[in-house]
């Protein structure tokens, strides 16, 4: 059991932080605090975009049905809380602004799909080609993905992924290369994550902030067996589809709505989804039982039949369907079967606290060309 400081539970005050981050970091990952870790891409840009053909795209499944990532639950559950004051971070275009309400539930543009390739495996063969879920979130540069760590980093061979690649509002409707990536494909430059997560495994820093490069929108025309492309640049990620608020040290009893891709089947084999098109829950959160399996201890849960593939999409307080924003409040980590019926009733994320904001501020500073 790993020791774990003890969270004092504190009354939300809801402060709110005056938007504008400190001077970007562009160095290694000396720079970054002593509990985040930062990890170039291994993949070029260039060649994370040149690699997703439609053919790989279609066939690349969720990863997080292979790892396992469910618990049926056991013991009393855990109580969480804030560490600190809670904060917020508004999302892009609302820094000075305030939404209306919209009793239509609108999906959100920023919530898409991460493609990759696991380490040191021939990338070539379909069987290392993976997926899960993230989303676009506010930052100094436009350019960050909130997302689960275990999609950016293999604890099976404690790497982290090759040709790693977000597409906003993916939509596998069709053949068609265009409606599959309406705003453009976003290779990673950077991994965040916290240290917790990478060195042991802990799934209660099951949490990741990828800075992407400008996206491209590719043309994709298949001669004889080979596929070739014209790239054409669309510029920053948040320019074009916005970007999630984010929020820590909130109540462990929050309304949200989480947003995903599940494609993996229930403990019973059916198998529900298809991971095409993009799905969500809606519920009230409260703290999980531990699960020795992934060391957890601190994760809060929503009533929610998701499955694999949905990992890393996100949890928003306070969505508005009208503007299609909220705050980042936490991602789907681990499915749950709590009943012991086979099929999945919960959905969990980490609680998000000082040592999550402690994560994301250094994604949130760093540049990418």
């Amino acid at each position: 059991m790993i020791a774990r400081a003890k969270h004092l539970s504190l009354p939300l005050a809801g402060a709110m932080l005056a938007f504008g981050f400190a001077a970007a970091s562009q160095s290694s990952a000396s720079a970054a605090p002593g509990d985040v870790t930062t990890v170039a891409a291994s993949t070029s840009p260039a060649e994370a975009v040149a690699f997703w053909t439609p053919t790989r795209l279609r066939g690349a499944k969720d990863y997080t049905e292979e790892l396992g990532n469910s618990v049926t639950g056991s013991g009393k559950a855990v109580s969480t809380g804030p560490d600190g004051k809670a904060g917020i971070v508004p999302p892009i275009g609302e820094e000075a602004k305030t939404s209306s309400k919209s009793k239509q539930v609108n999906l959100p543009n920023t919530v898409g799909r991460v493609f990759f390739t696991l380490p040191h495996k021939n990338p070539l063969d379909p069987r290392n080609w993976k997926y899960c879920s993230g989303s676009s979130l506010q930052s100094k540069y436009h350019n960050v993905v909130a997302t689960s760590a275990h999609c950016i980093y293999d604890p099976v061979t404690n790497q982290f992924y090759d040709n790693w690649v977000f597409i906003p509002s993916y939509w596998d409707g069709n053949q068609a290369w265009e409606g599959k990536a309406p705003y453009g494909i976003y290779p990673a430059k950077w991994y965040q994550a916290h240290d917790d997560f990478v060195v042991k495994e802990d799934y209660d820093y099951d949490y990741a902030f990828v800075n992407v490069s400008s996206g491209f929108k590719i043309k994709w025309e298949k001669v004889g067996s080979t596929w070739k492309f014209v790239k054409t640049p669309v510029g920053r990620l948040g320019d074009n589809v916005g970007g999630q608020g984010f929020t820590w040290n909130r109540s462990t009893k929050v309304t949200v709505f989480s947003f995903g891709y599940p494609a993996g089947p229930h403990p019973d084999g059916d198998r529900p989804f298809t991971g095409r098109t993009m799905k969500w829950c809606y519920g009230t959160s409260a703290a999980m039982p531990p699960a020795p399996k992934y060391n957890v201890q601190e994760h809060i849960g929503i009533k929610c039949g998701m499955t694999a593939g949905a990992s890393g999409g996100p949890w928003l307080l306070n969505y508005k369907s009208k503007s299609r924003t909220g705050y980042l409040n936490g991602v789907n980590s681990i499915a749950w079967d709590t009943d012991k019926n086979d099929r999945y009733d919960h959905i969990s994320s980490p609680y998000f606290n000082s040592e999550t904001y402690d994560v994301y501020k250094v994604a949130a500073n760093r540049w990418t060309a």
